[in-house]
């Protein structure tokens, strides 16, 4: 990296700066403060518990594209996310979590990927839901694969509703491929959390050849459109799929990631998006992962 290069990274991350103090939501400040201003994750919890309900989920937009206030199983994933990326489950919010998957854990195990009241809110279309209790290994993977990971909260592992979730999860994968980039990820939180490793090898290796297939990863980092790209697949150094990319994919990719950096110091959403709000609600989200992935690869 030459010297020039390396000031206008420094660059990136102040036109970054701009964006999210202008543009983002409160819970995108507190995450980027967090992570690049020595900011203390218990703010980012405080705002982060403002999105949970009485029931114990979280709802409330905190996935900007559905927009019910009421407690979905893919905004609890969310909330599970964050917290996992500040390294602390606090204690309060995983006991209504908890108590919140436990009440909407279907009979023979997994999570619907939404419930009906959704559709009473502005959504993006694909979270119309025509029946509730459909189980879905989206988003169920990745909840059960964080639970399996975080260590506030452990006396609920061997209970039936959480064991019937565990179950359904090597059903589906025995049953079918994953089917897109989002079964990807809850496949592999999976696999990567369980202790029953030596059974995980056998569908490690199933996922591991569909992530092999044509036009799985998109390896052409100006691809447009709604496809997911080796960043996506490795946003940080030792991802499950950076196995299947070169250093130089990734080397292109993150300069595309730099290139690509819009003039109010955000990054674009590849899909339509509910409303303006929503879109900027997003963009800031959005920067702040294109932010951390260029620093794990020390591009900041």
């Amino acid at each position: 990296m030459n010297m020039e290069y390396g000031k206008n990274e420094n660059v990136v991350l102040d036109r970054a700066r701009t964006f999210i103090y202008s543009s983002a939501r409160l819970i995108d400040r507190m995450r980027f403060a967090y992570h690049f201003e020595n900011g203390s994750k218990d703010d980012v919890l405080a705002v982060l518990s403002a999105y949970q309900n009485k029931d114990g989920g979280f709802g409330n937009a905190l996935e900007p594209d559905m927009r019910c206030p009421q407690s979905q199983p893919v905004t609890t994933e969310m909330a599970l996310g964050i917290m996992n990326e500040m390294e602390s489950f606090d204690a309060e919010i995983m006991d209504g979590v908890i108590a919140y998957l436990k009440s909407i854990s279907l009979p023979d195990g997994g999570l619907p990927r939404a419930t009906t009241e959704v559709n009473d809110y502005p959504h993006a279309p694909w979270w119309t839901t025509e029946h509730d209790g459909v189980p879905s290994i989206n988003p169920t993977g990745i909840i059960i694969g964080l639970l399996l990971r975080q260590k506030t909260r452990r006396d609920f592992i061997q209970d039936d509703w959480f064991q019937s979730h565990i179950s359904f999860l090597w059903r589906s994968m025995a049953n079918s491929l994953p089917g897109d980039y989002h079964d990807y990820l809850q496949w592999s939180e999976f696999l990567q959390n369980t202790p029953e490793q030596e059974r995980a090898k056998t569908f490690a290796q199933i996922l591991d050849d569909w992530l092999q297939g044509p036009g799985i990863i998109e390896k052409d980092p100006s691809a447009g459109g709604y496809s997911q790209k080796v960043l996506d697949y490795t946003p940080a150094p030792g991802s499950y799929a950076s196995r299947f990319v070169t250093e130089e994919e990734i080397i292109s990719h993150l300069n595309y990631v730099v290139e690509s950096q819009q003039e109010d110091g955000g990054w674009a959403v590849s899909w339509p998006t509910v409303s303006q709000a929503v879109e900027q609600e997003w963009r800031g989200r959005i920067t702040v992962d294109r932010l951390l992935t260029l620093r794990s690869y020390g591009r900041i």
